[in-house]
């Protein structure tokens, strides 16, 4: 009689149940990773912006652009987003003369020549919190 190779039954279960097991455990933590690489892009596009700002800045001889949007163009264009979650991946820009006091999307621009020392400085636009639990203005 010919013996014929192959699996069981109960070792292709065993198999199937510690595949299951192990993407149980890698599933949420790929989603936690992908939340902070969206983090990390919007601490990347921030720091762009701001050094655009500081470019400006300095050209214009100590004049902080009044908008990120006409005449600024030529430093940074297009706008990046802001991706993280809680922001909305939104390139959106909120003029205010404060600092951001509720959740929003977007990028916050300080236009208040009075509130200083943050008088020309962009801020993501929103008090929520990121992965590490430290509010997106502390950016």
């Amino acid at each position: 009689m010919k013996k014929i190779k192959g699996f069981t039954l109960i070792e292709l279960m065993i198999v199937v149940a510690i595949i299951g097991i192990l993407a149980a455990i890698a599933i949420p933590r790929f989603a936690q990773m992908l939340e902070k690489s969206r983090e990390g892009a919007t601490k990347g596009n921030l720091a762009a912006m701001r050094s655009a700002v500081s470019i400006y800045y300095s050209e214009r001889e100590g004049t902080f652009p009044n908008d990120l949007t006409t005449s600024f163009t030529s430093y940074l264009y297009p706008i990046p987003a802001a991706k993280a979650s809680p922001l909305g991946n939104s390139n959106t820009i909120n003029l205010s003369p404060t600092l951001p006091a509720a959740a929003g999307t977007g990028w916050c621009y300080i236009t208040d020549p009075t509130a200083l020392p943050y008088q020309g400085y962009i801020f993501p636009n929103s008090t929520a919190t990121d992965t590490k639990g430290a509010s997106f203005t502390t950016y």
